[in-house]
């Protein structure tokens, strides 16, 4: 069988126990034709980069699943016909990761480190206004023309 991460996202007007509910259901799925599923994250509802079916957020669940090819294909035709998935993401994997994914770390990295974090060893990203360069080097501007008289034909 093979390795695969699956993350779909779902309406985000459902409560999160639908969502749960959903993914329980795509587990079944999988769990019925051969496959197993090793680890669920529920991400929690996130702002989406453009809009989705008339939503700009959505609940978001990755599942490492461990199945034969037609029980992915199952789950897929499965999920667009629900009309609380918006989308789905399928991936072929060497092999699953263990322990939480990157964006569970990111959420715990994110507590520890306050609202905006630290920006570490990068210092800040602009120089003090003091410090601006001498703009010398610049050749100088041609003389603007008089706005009021305007040679026949020119389109303003």
């Amino acid at each position: 069988m093979a390795l695969y991460e699956h993350i779909f996202l779902a309406r985000q007007d459902i409560s999160p126990q639908q969502a749960e509910a959903l993914t329980g259901q795509f587990k079944n799925i999988i769990t019925s034709l051969g496959g197993t599923v090793g680890k669920v994250e529920y991400w929690g509802v996130k702002a989406l980069a453009y809009r989705i079916k008339k939503n700009r957020k959505a609940h978001f669940t990755l599942m490492n699943i461990d199945a034969p090819p037609a029980a992915i294909t199952e789950m897929e035709r499965q999920e667009s016909l629900n009309e609380d998935v918006l989308r789905i993401l399928t991936l072929r994997v060497e092999e699953l990761e263990e322990g939480p994914s990157a964006q569970l770390r990111k959420r715990d990295d994110d507590g520890e480190r306050g609202e905006r974090g630290d920006r570490g060893d990068r210092g800040d990203r602009r120089p003090p206004r003091g410090d601006r360069p001498d703009r010398g080097d610049r050749p100088e501007r041609r003389p603007r023309r008089d706005e009021g008289a305007r040679p026949e034909g020119e389109a303003i």
